[in-house]
């Protein structure tokens, strides 16, 4: 029997980013980022207005103010991306906010700091040299690196990305997971009248949900028969935009379920009974050469109980996708939480078990598990923020306990 430290040791060993490639901006949301990105040119290039009003030199408004009669000519108008102005002694110059700030003016009177003259104005108060300007270089300088490789690109990044000009960035692309649910008793939800004896296909769903949750893109096949011919050709077909697969279910030992039997002449698959509870039975390995690809693609196989299938998920094919698509962290946050009651765990099996984590890091937490924690169920898993994880040495939780839980949501 392989312990979970080692099966999960040896998914890492056999998994790597995604090889880099250069994207369009609206292709790199969620990716991480490849190379540091550099800053080409200062950000902003110029002097810019940071509020609509009256650009000025701020020495010729000495004793403005509501008692005096001190007011400055409008010689012209700049807005946003207008080409900069000089100028001249005794104006100003109408400026909107992310115009460039005219040569010989060192200040901006906000538009609401005066009576908005078109042709003359009159302030509230002297301007003081640097208000409400933007000097260049102000947000970015020229060569600094503003994102470091390994960044999340969300809206903010890609927002800087943008804002310095950069139209394609180079990234670890999101993996591209396929999901093969295996099972003749499988049918499709929704189905108005299943025959005796079907099972709805809730697998590929889940971890359709679950793919994209962990940033990757899935590709959800659906239903492929127990047949040996019709699930070899499936892999074939599949592994052509697969960056991983995974496989749900036919991994008993029984005649009928042929999962293991397709898996085991491919590639490095090997199949182990790993020692965790639910979730004993695993495939894992990589394919490709024998198939006629160019690369080797892993390949997970989990066992069909959507429970099972779901902690296998989170324990070893989450970290595995965040590590293809090049994250550092590639682990939910855990928290160690007390037990409100106990429970039985089977010695020398690692218990996932479905519960609720409530607290803070303040007062602490706690946690009380969902459903019967010997025997996991799809609806109390469906209520679970967390997943209790009791070690292999423990046959007994009690009450008070310390427990290391794994946080599912926040």
């Amino acid at each position: 029997m392989r312990s979970v430290q080692d099966h999960l040791a040896a998914v890492l060993a056999a998994v790597g980013p995604v090889a880099p490639l250069d994207v369009a901006l609206h292709d790199a949301v969620g990716c991480i980022l490849a190379a540091d990105l550099v800053a080409r040119r200062d950000l902003p290039p110029v002097p810019v207005a940071e509020r609509d009003g009256y650009a000025v030199a701020s020495h010729e408004t000495a004793g403005a103010g509501y008692e005096s009669t001190l007011s400055l000519p409008v010689a012209h108008d700049v807005r946003a991306g207008g080409m900069p102005l000089r100028l001249a002694p005794g104006q100003s110059v109408r400026i909107s906010s992310g115009g460039p700030l005219p040569l010989g003016a060192d200040a901006v009177v906000p538009i609401e700091e005066t009576d908005r003259g078109a042709a003359r104005f009159a302030m509230q108060r002297p301007a003081v040299a640097g208000q409400h300007v933007r000097a260049p270089g102000a947000d970015v300088r020229t060569g600094e690196v503003v994102l470091p490789a390994g960044t999340r690109l969300g809206a903010r990044q890609l927002a800087l990305a943008a804002a310095m000009g950069h139209g394609r960035l180079h990234v670890h692309p999101t993996p591209r997971v396929v999901l093969l649910s295996v099972g003749d008793e499988l049918v499709e939800p929704g189905a108005v009248r299943p025959a005796e004896g079907t099972v709805f296909e809730a697998d590929g769903h889940a971890l359709e949900a679950a793919v994209r949750d962990a940033g990757a893109s899935p590709v959800r096949v659906g239903i492929v028969s127990d047949d040996r011919s019709a699930l070899r050709e499936a892999l074939e077909d599949q592994l052509v935009r697969a960056d991983l697969v995974v496989v749900t279910g036919g991994l008993s030992e029984l005649v009928g379920d042929t999962v293991k039997d397709v898996l085991a002449t491919l590639g490095s698959v090997r199949l182990d009974q790993v020692a965790m509870t639910p979730g004993f039975r695993h495939g894992f390995g990589t394919v490709g050469a024998e198939l006629g690809r160019d690369r080797e693609v892993p390949v997970f196989a989990l066992q069909g109980h959507p429970v099972a299938a779901q902690v296998s998920f989170e324990v070893f094919v989450r970290p595995a996708l965040r590590a293809m698509a090049g994250h550092v962290e590639l682990y939910r946050p855990s928290v160690a939480a007390q037990a409100t009651h106990g429970w039985s765990s089977p010695v020398g099996l690692r218990q996932f078990v479905p519960a609720t984590v409530l607290g803070s890091p303040d007062e602490g937490y706690r946690v009380t598990p969902l459903g019967d924690p010997g025997s996991p169920t799809v609806s109390a898993l469906a209520l679970a923020n967390a997943l209790a994880v009791v070690g292999e040495q423990d046959a007994t939780v009690h009450a008070g306990q310390v427990i290391h839980c794994l946080v599912l949501e926040g």
